[in-house]
Parts: structure tokens; C-alpha cells; sequence
């Protein structure tokens, strides 16, 4: 397994340096990105695909006295955001747990907002954890995508043959999905080969 291999999934040794270096190399894109969402102080926000919990840690910051969790599929993953997010979720305020997407462990209408950085690339069945996402979030709530690369580039390519089971998507290609979804006010951003993307249900 080549040491990029976990973006998709980190494990071992190597999936904790990962983590480590997406907290720090993601977080321009992050901060980017989150200027397009709107949080009440009390929101209750879902992060999927969490990685190393720099992200979780910026959103518990844009809703002060709200909830923020956090799912990954990588043991690894969750580790290194509860670490990250100790403070908060020994306050009540933060809880990160090991769960994929494509079935998310969350009643219906529980979140007024769901965030994905940089990790839709890895998502299996995208119309379906679309509709897992749609499911879980309050009506009028908010799905935020955030993607460094937006398919528009050569470079994409590369990655996409060094990472296995990594797909980038074009802006058009996301919103189709979100709107297949039930989405609406599909809003795209884009700076750079960077893409952010606002649904609301």
C-alpha cells in the first residue's frame, strides 16, 4: 500500500502521520470553505469523514454553544480527532464516532448542518450517502462540500491513479447528485482548483 493510499483510509504508522498532515495541509481550503456556511451559536453540526479533527475543532468554534460530531471509517481517524476534540467532548459538546457514511447511525432530522472536507472523493455509492445525508439533516438545514480539487485540472488525474478508489468530481456532477438527492439551492464556489458547494434540504 503506498503512504497516499491513506488519504482514503488511514491505518497504521503511516495513516497517523496522514492525519497529522491533513489537519495542517487541508486547513487553507477549511477555512475557505467554512466562510460559506451559516451556523446559529446552538447548531448542531455533523462532520463526515472527520480525518485528524481540525475541521470539528473549527466548527465547535463557529457555533459556541452547539453540538459537533464527527464520523470516520478509520480507527486511526477517530483517535487522532478525539484527541484534537478532548476539551470539547469532555464538556458534553463533541463526540467522534467510527461509522461510514453510506450508513449513517443517526436518527432523522438530527443536524442543521452536515460538513464534508475533502473526503467525498472516497465515498462509495455517492447517490446513496447523498440520501443518507439528506435523511439526517433538519429541514432548511445545510450539506457543505469542500473539495481542493475540482475536476477541472490535468493534475487531478494524477492523483486519481496514485489513490485507489479515488474519484474527483466536477462542480456540475456534485450538484446533479445533490439535486437526485432532494437538495435544493445548490450554490457553487470555486478559487483556485478549489470547490465549495452549499446545499439546503
Amino acid at each position: 500500500m503506498s503512504f497516499f493510499e491513506n488519504t482514503r483510509k488511514p491505518v497504521g504508522l503511516g495513516g497517523k502521520i496522514m492525519v497529522a498532515m491533513m489537519n495542517v495541509g487541508h486547513s487553507a481550503v477549511a477555512r475557505w470553505g467554512l466562510q460559506f456556511l451559516e451556523l446559529a451559536p446552538d447548531a448542531k453540526v455533523l462532520d463526515c469523514g472527520c480525518g485528524g479533527g481540525a475541521n470539528m475543532k473549527r466548527l465547535l468554534k463557529k457555533c459556541p454553544q452547539g453540538i459537533v460530531k464527527g464520523i470516520d471509517y478509520s480507527p486511526v481517524s477517530v483517535e487522532k480527532s478525539k484527541k484534537v476534540n478532548e476539551a470539547a467532548i469532555a464538556e458534553g459538546r463533541c463526540a467522534v464516532l467510527r461509522a461510514s457514511v453510506a450508513e449513517l447511525p443517526f436518527k432523522s432530522e438530527q443536524f442543521d448542518a452536515v460538513t464534508a472536507f475533502e473526503t467525498v472523493y472516497f465515498w462509495p455509492d455517492l447517490p446513496q450517502c447523498f440520501r443518507e445525508v439528506y435523511l439526517v439533516l433538519k429541514p432548511a438545514g445545510t450539506f457543505l462540500i469542500c473539495n481542493e480539487s475540482n475536476g477541472d485540472s490535468d493534475k487531478d488525474e494524477k492523483w486519481t491513479e496514485i489513490i485507489g478508489g479515488m474519484t474527483i468530481y466536477k462542480d456540475i456532477e456534485l450538484k446533479a447528485y445533490l439535486e437526485q438527492a432532494g437538495f435544493y439551492e445548490v450554490q457553487i464556489h470555486k478559487k483556485k482548483s478549489w470547490l465549495c458547494i452549499t446545499a439546503r434540504k
